[in-house]
């Protein structure tokens, strides 16, 4: 874990607690079998269609978008048959009393803590004493994680065993485990899943006409439509197959699995796993870890670890904490746009902020297979996505490497780095140093296309940054409007920075000439 346990891994890119999360708590969910066998019959056909297209490989660009209308019309069609099940709510901080006395009686020390609501952050974790940097202020046991591994020993455990699917996605695992036992009124973990939320604010939960806030963003296409697609393909996938497999006849959510249902559950998982180390220390494994999870997130370092002798989490203070004021901890360093897409918050002072560039070598450039080649020894593939990022130096070796690869003529090629005049490894290492470079017109051809790639991207935003500015600002603003503006606000920024960070760069090239 080092100093703190990782809050997502790539398997889903998710991340703790919810700063938008919903206040209330799911309850009292009334049988599948309540439907009637028309009812049944229509919800299945649909759900076949929604495999069908979702199954498809899924197309970039304009095209990606425009399937969508498609993909969320079965779904909502899905949702409005079911929606005779949805399950009764009440006020989620009614469950807050019972989760304490739950971890209290399961050896949690609590007293540092309450669970407060915060403007803008929604539910977190008040000090209710001084606390010092570095002071221990929450230690989790693993019995009370819901975890990969105790989806294995649960009822969901022959399921696991049998489906292949389940056996190398274990985010969907410990989603199909808390949904299994949020459905049993005798679960062990009852207390804490009747405390968390019963929806989440991430693009999930957005409609069409939500989404287009996101233009000109890419993580509108890229990552918050593949992951709708991504979501309803799986919820198709598993309806089909606790419909048909013998070893679900006795799960509780083989009747309950509603698309709402499963959108919770994975929601759940995506804003709340974590890496933990597997019981006998040779693994890692995801788990949730209760309380832990409802802190929110601001920019520091990881400062939690897992102690192995105690079998535990614990968390240690970021800084100084006076009573009364909000514990936060380091998510990681992620993009507004992961921590939008997967944990339904943006954070306007985020330190590592960066934007997802696409980029590709055309298989009809004449050039294609030398700068394959090259690519291949820098471990670079011809098409893929590369970041600009917050700050200083907004590009970094990668992607410098390969915007050097991709403007290089037939001579440099060939005569540096092809046949007898293969590099070695200093000299690839040097293709991603600034300081380093083969020639001033290949270097000036590398800035000239980031900024006008900047450029066009910047140029792609619906609005100016100072509407924006403006929007974010609006108290009456909802959180769809308010996010989307702060995500953009942040990549425009990350743009200019980028187009006059390669406008200096081309400028040093003319000086160096004089």
């Amino acid at each position: 874990m080092g100093r703190k346990t990782k809050k997502n891994t790539k398997t889903t890119q998710a991340q703790p607690s919810q700063p938008q999360g919903a206040s209330s708590s799911i309850t009292d969910t009334p049988a599948l079998s309540e439907l009637s066998k028309n009812a049944k019959r229509d919800a299945a056909e649909l759900i076949t269609s929604l495999l069908e297209i979702c199954s498809k490989p899924p197309e970039s660009g304009a095209k990606e978008w425009e399937d969508f209308p498609e993909i969320h019309g079965l779904v909502e069609k899905i949702r409005k048959i079911q929606s005779v099940l949805a399950p009764h709510e009440k006020p989620r901080d009614v469950a807050f009393p019972a989760f304490i006395s739950w971890l209290n009686d399961n050896g949690v020390d609590t007293s540092s803590v309450e669970i407060t609501e915060f403007p803008q952050y929604g539910y977190g974790l008040k000090a209710t004493k001084d606390l010092k940097e570095s002071e221990k202020f929450l230690q989790i046991p693993r019995k009370l994680m819901l975890t990969v591994e105790s989806a294995k020993q649960s009822p969901l455990g022959p399921l696991i065993a049998e489906d292949k699917i389940l056996q190398v996605m274990p985010n969907v695992t410990l989603a199909l485990h808390l949904l299994n036992e949020k459905l049993n009124p005798q679960s062990f973990w009852k207390p804490y899943i009747d405390a968390l939320p019963s929806q989440y604010s991430t693009p999930l939960y957005w409609n069409s006409e939500d989404l287009q806030h996101l233009k000109g963003s890419p993580v509108q296409a890229g990552d918050a439509i593949n992951q709708y697609r991504n979501i309803a393909r799986q919820y198709a996938y598993f309806y089909r197959l606790l419909q048909k497999n013998p070893g679900a006849t006795n799960l509780l959510l083989k009747d309950h699995f509603t698309y709402d249902n499963y959108r919770w559950a994975v929601s759940s998982v995506m804003t709340r796993q974590n890496q933990i180390p597997g019981k006998d220390g040779s693994r890692a494994t995801l788990g949730l870890i209760p309380l832990w999870d409802m802190c929110n997130h601001t920019n520091g370092i990881y400062t939690s670890d897992y102690n192995a002798e105690a079998d535990a989490c614990e968390s240690f203070c970021l800084k100084d904490f006076v009573s009364g004021q909000q514990i936060l901890i380091f998510y990681g360093p992620r993009s507004n746009g992961e921590f939008l897409v997967h944990s339904g918050f943006v954070y306007p002072d985020n330190e590592h902020d960066r934007l997802c560039l696409k980029l590709g070598i055309s298989k009809g450039d004449s050039l294609f297979a030398l700068k394959s080649e090259l690519l291949s020894k820098l471990n670079l593939a011809p098409s893929r996505s590369f970041y600009l990022h917050n700050g200083r130096f907004p590009v970094d070796g990668d992607l410098l490497a390969f915007l050097r690869v991709f403007s290089m003529d037939e001579v440099i090629l060939k005569d540096k780095y092809s046949g007898d005049s293969a590099p070695g490894p200093e000299e690839l290492e040097a293709l991603k140093d600034e300081d380093k470079q083969d020639s001033d017109e290949n270097e000036d051809k590398v800035w000239s296309f980031l900024q006008t790639r900047a450029t066009l991207l910047l140029k792609a935003y619906p609005c100016s940054i100072e509407e924006d500015e403006s929007t974010a600002q609006q108290a009456d603003a909802s959180d769809v409007v308010r996010m989307s503006a702060q995500l953009r606000i942040g990549e425009r920024k990350i743009l200019q920075n980028t187009i006059d960070y390669a406008a200096r760069k081309k400028a040093s090239l003319k000086t160096n000439d004089i």
